[in-house]
């Protein structure tokens, strides 16, 4: 990709990003939305075969969908009351058709679908854009709107992306899929809070943020793209093998790693308005995710010297390796360690 072409499509998705989550107006933020969505679709299809064009038609698509349902309900919202500031969504229709829109925008069930398929047709980088950067502004217009969000919503929402974001990610292979699914499942802890304390919902997805990203950029460096060649990392780069490792754990949820604070935070909020058997069952559910992310683990660690693998080495090294390993280390240090800070 040309270099000014770069520079437009990186300043675009910066700029829509910021002026979304800095908008008080439905109009600017839908605007900043749909800059955001331009921008990243040339990064999407950059890769030049048929899968890549597919994963960019289905993000298009979608994104233009839920755009286009955002659109009309902050219309009727207007209509109704007069107003088109962001914190006054006072129209229950409009209410519950704006929920449904941004919860389509990051990819939360039941309107799920598109995450999986576009993240596998794309480049570890995209995908790590997508799962990120991308979620933070719906993210943003959810939490300013938390006050007039139906409740029964998000918890049946959230009740069902835990529970497919689990069930999804077993049989995966891939590890683009595998993580989709993922995403999925954290945000459905997300959205079962975002309603009653809007700020530890925003606390679930930063750190979840933070854990994917050393996650996704260890294997960029390693080009791992299925369980089967990330079992050969270990021959090459044991300090990536065991940030991965570690990260994974931090992911599932395990104390005393950074991903249990906001699951341990939530169920106590759910307790505290009485939804005990909501919090009950989230925690079950999410045992199925723990079950991928310790399967993953048990692979890398069971690779382990002096266990041999079994796995075909490929020639895939890159120039700068271990300056990149040398750079997440302690990124991925303190996103595993920050519990025991937090807890103190």
């Amino acid at each position: 990709m040309p270099p000014l072409a770069t520079l437009m499509i990186t300043l675009g998705i910066t700029m829509g990003t910021l002026m979304t989550i800095s908008a008080n107006h439905w109009l600017t933020a839908w605007l900043g939305l749909e800059l955001n969505m331009i921008s990243i679709i040339p990064i999407i299809a950059k890769q030049k075969h048929l899968r890549s064009t597919e994963a960019a038609t289905k993000y298009f698509l979608t994104q233009a969908t839920a755009s286009a349902l955002m659109l009309f309900a902050s219309t009727l919202n207007a209509w109704q009351t007069g107003s088109w500031d962001i914190t006054q969504l006072n129209n229950m229709i409009s209410s519950i058709l704006m929920t449904s829109a941004l919860m389509m925008k990051m990819g939360a069930a039941p309107a799920h679908f598109w995450l999986p398929e576009v993240l596998q047709g794309s480049t570890m980088t995209t995908a790590l854009l997508i799962t990120t950067w991308q979620k933070i502004a719906p993210i943003t217009l959810l939490y300013m709107i938390s006050n007039h969000i139906q409740s029964n919503i998000t918890l049946l929402a959230g009740l069902l992306s835990i529970s497919i974001g689990g069930w999804g990610g077993m049989n995966q292979t891939q590890l683009r899929k595998m993580m989709a699914y993922s995403s999925i499942a954290h945000l459905g802890w997300t959205l079962t809070v975002i309603s009653t304390a809007p700020n530890i919902a925003l606390l679930n997805i930063i750190i979840y943020m933070m854990m994917s990203t050393p996650f996704f950029l260890s294997l960029t460096t390693t080009t791992s793209k299925t369980l089967q060649t990330m079992t050969t990392s270990w021959s090459y780069s044991p300090t990536t093998t065991i940030i991965l490792t570690l990260l994974l754990l931090s992911m599932a949820g395990l104390p005393p790693m950074t991903g249990f604070t906001p699951k341990l935070l939530i169920l106590n909020n759910l307790t505290t308005y009485k939804l005990n058997t909501m919090a009950l069952t989230i925690a079950l559910l999410s045992l199925l995710s723990l079950t991928f992310y310790l399967r993953t683990s048990y692979l890398l660690a069971s690779t382990a010297p002096p266990t041999t693998t079994q796995s075909t080495m490929l020639w895939r090294l890159k120039p700068h390796h271990n300056q990149i390993t040398a750079i997440l280390t302690p990124i991925a240090l303190f996103n595993i360690t920050i519990l025991p800070a937090l807890l103190m």
